[in-house]
């Protein structure tokens, strides 16, 4: 899993069929100690806004989720982050 902010949303009017209904978000990886900062795009499973901190899964992972099953997704938002501790210290609170 990977943690990050949601900074913005992808619209495609082109694409595959089976990413029809989804959302697609662009993430910016938030822990320091990851070692690729780059943002990346995600489909939205939880209705995540912009500025909510979320959790990503990627890989096979992302299309275990009854709407991405089937997909051509690689990455997946499947939770909205209440709070984050990192070395006892609140780095989040929503």
């Amino acid at each position: 899993m990977r943690l990050g902010k949601v900074t913005g949303q992808v619209v495609s009017t082109a694409k595959d069929p089976s990413l029809a209904g989804l959302t697609l978000l662009i993430i910016e990886p938030m822990l320091p100690g990851d070692p690729n900062r780059e943002p990346f795009v995600a489909a939205d499973l939880v209705g995540a806004g912009r500025g909510e901190v979320v959790l990503c899964v990627s890989g096979s992972a992302a299309r275990e989720a009854q709407a991405t099953s089937g997909t051509v997704v690689d990455c997946a938002v499947v939770a909205i982050a209440d709070s984050v501790i990192d070395a006892g210290d609140v780095v989040y609170s929503k």
